[in-house]
C-alpha cells in the first residue's frame, strides 16, 4: 500500500500556520525603577537600593558600625513632590560593632506614590527617641 505525502503537509502546515498565527508571549511588566543610596558618616553607613512602586517603596541594603557601644540603624521617610511626609519606618535590626542587612517598606499612598526618599543612619536606638546621625534625599 502506498502512502501519501499530503496528509503529512497537511499536518505540518497546519502546524506551522497555528504557530505562525499565535500571538506574541505577552511582555513581562516593565521593571520597577531603581535608586541606589548612601549614608556615610566616618566609618559608618547604611548603603544599598531604593525601589519604587505605585505606593510605596522599599528600601533594602546594609547598615554598619564600627563600635559596640555605638548602634547604628536606617530610617526612611516617603515624600511627596512638595515635601509632604507619606510614610516613615525605620530598620527593626539596628548593629552595633557590626555590620547587617535591613529591608523597609515605606508607604507613599498617593497617586503615583513617592517623588523623594529621605534615607537617614541613626543611633539605632529603638524604644527611645533616635537620633538621625545624617540624612541624605534621593528623588525618584
Amino acid at each position: 500500500m502506498r502512502t501519501g505525502i499530503a496528509p503529512v503537509l497537511t499536518t505540518t502546515a497546519l502546524t506551522a500556520g497555528m504557530l505562525l498565527g499565535a500571538p506574541a508571549a505577552s511582555a513581562h511588566a516593565a521593571a520597577y525603577p531603581v535608586s541606589d543610596f548612601d549614608v556615610t558618616l566616618g566609618n559608618t553607613y547604611t548603603r544599598g537600593t531604593i525601589t519604587w512602586y505605585n505606593r510605596s517603596v522599599v528600601v533594602a541594603g546594609e547598615h554598619k558600625s564600627v563600635d559596640v557601644t555605638s548602634c547604628r540603624g536606617t530610617t526612611a521617610f516617603t515624600l511627596d513632590s512638595a515635601d509632604n511626609q507619606l510614610g516613615m519606618d525605620y530598620s527593626d535590626f539596628n548593629v552595633c560593632g557590626v555590620s547587617g542587612t535591613f529591608s523597609i517598606t515605606v508607604p507613599a499612598d498617593v497617586v503615583g506614590g513617592a517623588a523623594v526618599v529621605r534615607v537617614c543612619l541613626d543611633d539605632g536606638d529603638i524604644g527611645a527617641e533616635v537620633t538621625y546621625l545624617l540624612c541624605k534625599r534621593y528623588g525618584r
